[in-house]
């Protein structure tokens, strides 16, 4: 038995989506100055997997 397609998007909604909707809320409720904020935001949302990675580990 191997993977399908619902178990492969549950992985996918876990793996990408989550992180990607729990950095973008917190980037949002942030007090960074100047252009910070946007950059993070930008990062997250054209990069979403290894932008909300570099987000939670910076």
């Amino acid at each position: 038995m191997g993977i399908g397609l619902p178990e492969l998007a549950w992985i996918i909604l876990f793996v990408v989506f989550l992180p990607f909707v729990i950095a973008f809320i917190d980037i949002l409720k942030s007090d960074y100055e100047g252009n910070n904020k946007l950059i993070w935001l930008l990062a997250v949302i054209f990069v979403p997997l290894i932008g909300s990675i570099a987000y939670f580990i910076i």
